[in-house]
């Protein structure tokens, strides 16, 4: 498989293999399939796992939004965390979603919804966002993604997303705080196994001038 397919490819090439993979999801052990072609299916990847032990609960209502999904960890773990709310796992791959729909199905968290991008109705806006983002799209491509789903953020709410260090976490740093505008605050909530975790605030209302 090209390293990089699950990025790029609506259906991956790649045969579809699916395996029984046993992840802590929420503080507990949790058997999820995975397939080639998507993302680190054979474990669950470090970033991910920095971003999960980095981040407060999410909301317990609203809309929550996965970006990139993969076969799913983030969206199982919002989904646990917070049964009441409406969780979106996004991804132009149709395995990963495939993968994340079985998944939360497997284990009864019907408050999941596996997407692609331009299924989420536009009206819906987000409580939180939490990412693992797909850095190798290269930048433009990362910009125009987040430029698309940042902005549907909720007053009050904050995106959560984890990029290593060495593949331009703290050049992301600056060019968020330097583009979304003064509706929006970015901070670095954690630094670990070189990764860090960065957040996008959405302030309940803008800030006033020369305050």
């Amino acid at each position: 498989m090209d390293a990089q397919e699950h990025y790029f490819t609506a259906d991956p090439a790649s045969a579809d293999q699916r395996r029984a993979l046993t992840v802590p999801i929420a503080g507990a052990p949790m058997t999820v399939e995975t397939a080639p072609g998507v993302f680190c299916p054979e474990r669950l990847d470090l970033g991910t796992s920095v971003l999960l032990r980095s981040v407060p609960d999410p909301p317990q209502h609203g809309h929550l939004l996965d970006l990139g999904c993969g076969w799913g960890p983030i969206s199982l773990t919002l989904a646990s965390l917070s049964p009441e709310a409406t969780v979106w796992g996004v991804d132009v791959n149709r395995r990963a979603l495939d993968l994340l729909a079985r998944n939360a199905a497997r284990h009864g968290l019907d408050n999941v919804r596996a997407a692609e991008p331009g299924a989420v109705p536009e009206d819906v806006s987000f409580a939180a966002i939490w990412s693992n983002p797909p850095i190798r799209v290269g930048k433009a491509a990362l910009h125009e993604m987040l430029l698309q789903w940042l902005p549907r953020l909720a007053p009050g709410g904050t995106a959560s997303l984890v990029v290593q260090k060495n593949l331009g976490a703290d050049s992301l740093h600056a060019w968020l705080g330097g583009t979304l505008g003064s509706s929006f605050s970015t901070a670095r909530l954690a630094s670990a196994k070189g990764f860090r975790v960065l957040t996008v605030h959405r302030h309940l209302t803008p800030p006033v001038e020369g305050a």
